[in-house]
Formats: structure tokens, C-alpha cells, sequence
């Protein structure tokens, strides 16, 4: 598999960006998830990646699948931050919990999707990679503590689709073979459905820290 990894170098490059897991201790500056960010989502419940590659859907919609993979040194497993369709954010600009926005894959530059092509495996909502930009790019991200005002590393969160109303969900229940053994899906179900698979961290990473002024 071909990676790309020009766009990770630039943003390690940039003067006001911590990696995360790169010092036992973060300032508090570097605490908050901010648009610009490369990070890394972390499916709670298993602990694996969210993940992409070019490896299309052989079912639903044919776009570039998703899936969750275990290890932590895969560039395919990073994201970048960005506002919902139609808006900008600057970069360095916290997230509010509540907050309407994208993923956009590093390696790829397709966007976090899903529609309404069911799942191959759990039967929810196919989830997918899709450059074509549109509003089933858009995800809610929820704090589960309530409490919380801003999304925060290591904090949990819940990533609803604006579109749909569903949660993005993994499961070791539900596991890739060829050619992509060991990979999880990723779908999108209600939030009844299994509600401990709903459930994400961001972890690893390239974060930006605050009120660095330059739109995305």
C-alpha cells in the first residue's frame, strides 16, 4: 500500500503543534481538539482506529471504505479537522461540544461520509470515504460529559451524521476477511442500537494549539 505523507510532514513542520505521544505531559494549550488538527479516533470499546485506504466498498455505494484497525503507526488512520460544508474555521479554532464539522482522511483527501447504502456486515448505515463534498460529510460531535463546553483529547465523544440522525459505531462482532483481514467495520446505527459501540476518543495525533489565526 501506497502512503502520502507529505501533508502529516507539513503540519509536524508548523511552529505551534504538539504530536501527541511525543512527551509524557501536554500543556494545556494542546488540550483542546482544534480545526487543523491530524488526529487519530479511537473506537472506546476495542480500542481500534478509525482507518481508511483505497480499497472501495464491494457493495452499497462502491466509495472507498472505512474501517478500524488496531495498530497506532498507520498514517491511514489520521484526520484532519475541519468545519461542516459551506463554513471555514480558522485553524487553532477550539471545537464546542455540539459542533457541526468534517473529517477529512490525510492520505486520500476524501471526507468522512455515510448515506443510505446499508452496512456490508451489521446491517446499519454504510459509512464511507467520498471526495464529492456534500452534506453526508457532515458529523455532529457529541460530549458525553455534559459538563464539557469544548471536545478535548482523550475525552469521549459520540460522532453523529448530521443527515441521518445515526451514530458512528465499531464492533469486534463484526470483522473484515481478505483483503483486509482483521479490520473492523465502521457503519453508522441508531443510537439505541448497541449504545457502548457508539463511543470515541481522539488520541493520537498532530494538534494545533489554540487561537492560531490562519483559515482553513
Amino acid at each position: 500500500m501506497r502512503y502520502t505523507i507529505s501533508s502529516l510532514v507539513c503540519l509536524a513542520l508548523a511552529a505551534s503543534t504538539v504530536i501527541a505521544g511525543s512527551a509524557p505531559e501536554i500543556d494545556d494549550e494542546f488540550q483542546k481538539v482544534t480545526c487543523g488538527s491530524s488526529i487519530k479516533l479511537t473506537h472506546e470499546k476495542t480500542g481500534f482506529k478509525l482507518h481508511s485506504h483505497q480499497i472501495p466498498y464491494g457493495t452499497g455505494s462502491g466509495q472507498q471504505s472505512i474501517t478500524a484497525v488496531p495498530g497506532k503507526d498507520d498514517t491511514n488512520s489520521l484526520w484532519l479537522v475541519m468545519a461542516q460544508l459551506g463554513n471555514t474555521c480558522e485553524r487553532g479554532e477550539t471545537v464546542q461540544c455540539g459542533s457541526t464539522i468534517r473529517l477529512k482522511h490525510i492520505n486520500t483527501k476524501k471526507f468522512l461520509h455515510s448515506h443510505n447504502h446499508h452496512s456490508p456486515m451489521s446491517g446499519g448505515l454504510e459509512v464511507s470515504a467520498y471526495e464529492g463534498q456534500d452534506d453526508g460529510d457532515n458529523w455532529v460531535v457529541e460530549c458525553t460529559n455534559k459538563k464539557d463546553k469544548f471536545w478535548t483529547r482523550e475525552a469521549v465523544v459520540k460522532m453523529k451524521h448530521l443527515g441521518t440522525g445515526m451514530y458512528l459505531s465499531s464492533s469486534s462482532r463484526h470483522v473484515y476477511g481478505n483483503p483486509i483481514p482483521g479490520h473492523q467495520e465502521v457503519a453508522a446505527h441508531r443510537g439505541e442500537y448497541q449504545p457502548a459501540e457508539h463511543t470515541w476518543s481522539a488520541q493520537e495525533g498532530v494538534y494545533f494549539a489554540e487561537n492560531v489565526k490562519e483559515e482553513l
